[in-house]
């Protein structure tokens, strides 16, 4: 049994292996680019800085939540950390740290556990989509199979459980409520709306569970632990959930009018899959109401997509169908209502980068 250099707990196969470099957070630093809508955090003198070496921390500590000493846990629990990704989860738990005092130690490592939470999530709905790609690279059960890639999932939540633990009972309840939304979304996503269920409504709830769970406690546990004022809380709590379901929203556009883009997922992929989006919904919509271009179109996307011409067909078609307008309506009516939610939170860079942050999930081509 190893014992990790950083915290009091030890446990079966965690620790680095004998050939990890070490990491210097300097070096990681100097690599990190702000994802979009975050350029008011650059710009300032005081926050830029304090920002990227935080993010920097967390960096370096996902890295040695992850590691194992044995070598295919090390490998499999690697795979997704070292393709990258925008780390917006925890940049939101040290933004909103900032309405706090955001150089206590346990902001850095509530970051870690949301970025951690989602990691392992992703595992697991890469093996419910079947996807072959997550950030350009091949997805973990591509590599290794669905079991090996499932149980990965559980050891990378298991290490944020540890971690969240140490961060106190309030910590772990949080995270075993969104934990629990996570799962519920999966589900209902999985199985479908009920007979008398809106299956917009239905949707609408699956995203909020799915994704706005875990950014909502995401800038939540950015306020509980850098002591900032609690009536915050309440108020992160629901921008989280409205920019979640904004971003989620927007994806679904982006499926049907994007190029092909960095995570090597191309227009159309969910159509393929048989996904439930908001364009189709939608358009499913439409044409029960009596749409004829609706009910045309619907007849194509139902059909045998397999080939890349009939995908594409399909494709071009809702791309201009107006439900596709329509669609990216809803999603900024979202990300207008998150940025509403703000209004309690003190005038500065924080809210002005949470404002610009959810303009710019409704503003994207990837």
């Amino acid at each position: 049994m190893t014992k990790s250099a950083d915290h009091s707990w030890t446990h079966a196969g965690h620790g680095l292996p004998d050939s990890e470099p070490s990491l210097n957070t300097t070096a990681i630093a100097t690599g990190l680019q702000l994802p979009a809508g975050f350029a008011a955090i650059a710009g300032d003198a005081e926050l830029g800085p304090a920002i990227t070496t935080n993010l920097a921390k967390v960096e370096k500590k996902l890295r040695e939540a992850i590691a194992n000493s044995d070598p295919l846990a090390d490998a499999t629990s690697r795979h997704l950390v070292e393709a990258g990704g925008k780390r917006i989860r925890p940049l939101l738990t040290l933004l909103c740290a900032h309405l706090g005092d955001a150089s206590l130690p346990a902001v850095v490592q509530a970051a870690v556990v949301v970025e951690l939470t989602h990691l392992a999530t992703l595992y697991h709905d890469d093996v419910m989509d079947s996807a072959p790609f997550r950030r350009g690279a091949p997805t973990a059960h591509e590599v290794w199979g669905n079991s090996v890639a499932v149980l990965t999932g559980d050891l990378i939540f298991a290490r944020a459980s540890i971690l969240v633990s140490e961060l106190g009972g309030r910590a772990l309840g949080i995270q075993a409520r969104t934990f629990e939304r996570l799962c519920l979304g999966q589900l209902h996503e999985t199985v479908g709306p009920r007979p008398d269920e809106d299956p917009i409504e239905h949707y609408l709830s699956v995203i909020a569970d799915k994704t706005g769970s875990l950014v909502a406690a995401s800038g939540q546990f950015g306020a509980i632990f850098s002591g900032a004022d609690e009536a915050y809380e309440n108020v992160l709590v629901e921008y989280g959930e409205k920019v979640g379901v904004a971003f989620q929203l927007a994806d679904d556009v982006i499926d049907v009018t994007g190029v092909k883009v960095k995570s090597g997922k191309s227009p159309g992929t969910d159509l393929r899959e048989g996904v439930p989006t908001l364009p189709v919904l939608l358009l499913r919509k439409a044409a029960a109401d009596g749409d004829q271009s609706a009910v045309d179109l619907l007849k194509l996307i139902d059909g045998d997509l397999s080939s890349d011409e009939a995908l594409a067909a399909a494709v071009a078609g809702l791309r201009e169908h107006p439900v596709t307008a329509e669609s990216w309506v809803v999603a900024r009516q979202w990300a207008n209502e998150a940025i509403e939610a703000l209004a309690p939170l003190p005038e500065g860079v924080v809210k002005e980068s949470l404002s610009n942050f959810a303009l710019a999930v409704v503003d994207r081509a990837s």
